[in-house]
């Protein structure tokens, strides 16, 4: 190896290491980063919470569900889950998800963080979702299920 090789091999190693350290976090940094937590999506759970906590009264997925609300069918081109996003989409269509909650359940459905994300992977996940039917959806939910968008309310607020 000629001396030139060496010292851009040398300067390469350095700069490698001083990135090695650069990159791993202080004591204060994983201490922080402890009370993050992340939870595991698994779209299958979702889908049966999908079904179960009554999310398809208002929305739909291969077109079975209700009306009210936007459909929730998966974007196949999408590079990945976004739990926070959808979250967030949720959350600023929250008003309006209650008021229709309670009119066509009389009550407010609860959810965990868990369950967020495992409603928001069934929600992004074309494989899953296609296997979805009328057949999931017990009677007494189908009894619920929205057949008109409410005009009066937002129905687009999972899109923004």
């Amino acid at each position: 190896m000629t001396p030139a090789a060496r010292l851009a091999a040398g300067l390469f190693l350095t700069a490698l290491a001083a990135l090695a350290l650069w990159a791993l976090p202080t004591a204060a940094q994983e201490q922080e980063s402890q009370k993050l937590v992340i939870p595991l999506a698994d779209p299958e759970e979702g889908l049966r919470l999908f079904v179960g906590k009554g999310c398809v009264v208002c929305h739909a997925v291969n077109g079975v569900g209700g009306k009210a609300a936007p459909a929730l069918d998966a974007d196949p081109d999408a590079p990945y889950l976004d739990v926070l996003d959808f979250t967030a989409r949720m959350w600023r269509g929250a008003p309006t998800m209650i008021v229709l909650q309670e009119m066509e359940m009389g009550y407010q459905i609860e959810l965990t963080g868990d369950e967020l994300a495992h409603i928001a992977a069934f929600a992004s996940s074309p494989s899953v979702q296609s296997r979805f039917s009328d057949n999931d959806i017990p009677e007494v939910i189908r009894d619920w299920m929205v057949d008109e968008v409410y005009q009066e309310l937002d129905p687009d607020y999972m899109a923004r």
